[in-house]
């Protein structure tokens, strides 16, 4: 994935507003197409329904990844993995960022607006964006994962 210009849709419940901002804005200035779908004010809001929406972009092929946020990344992680076609990990370090897209192929990352700060937040991103899938013995097992939805 290194190198190559992506489309990446976000989305965050209202406790992660702020992060996912910041974090849109991290992915558009690596030069990838950012579509943040929302929600704009802090009024209290359902991560499900945020985590799905995004989800569903990413399973259509109307976004190469997605990137879903709320307090804790999980809640909302949760949601995106009920969506066909979605692998989604919680991540709070770089080294899971990039295992979960090397190993897992995963196609969506969440983040916990509550239990990481900015600059680690920026730094997983990135790690997630610039690792590619090591397919071989991998794949194997992506498959075996895939299968489970049928």
């Amino acid at each position: 994935m290194r190198g190559c210009i992506m489309r990446v849709v976000l989305s965050s419940d209202h406790a992660a507003i702020g992060l996912r901002q910041a974090v849109a804005a991290h992915v558009a200035e690596r030069g990838h197409v950012v579509e943040d779908i929302g929600p704009i004010t802090t009024e209290s809001t359902h991560y499900p329904d945020h985590g799905a929406a995004a989800a569903r972009k990413v399973a259509a092929g109307e976004a190469d990844l997605g990137i879903v946020l709320c307090g804790t990344g999980q809640g909302i992680m949760m949601a995106a993995n009920k969506v066909r076609g979605v692998r989604c990990g919680v991540c709070s370090d770089t080294f899971s960022a990039a295992m979960i897209r090397e190993h897992n192929d995963a196609n969506m990352l969440a983040l916990g607006a509550r239990v990481i700060g900015e600059g680690l937040a920026l730094d997983i991103v990135d790690a997630f964006l610039t690792t590619g899938f090591g397919g071989g013995r991998h794949a194997v097992r992506v498959d075996m994962i895939k299968a489970l939805e049928s």
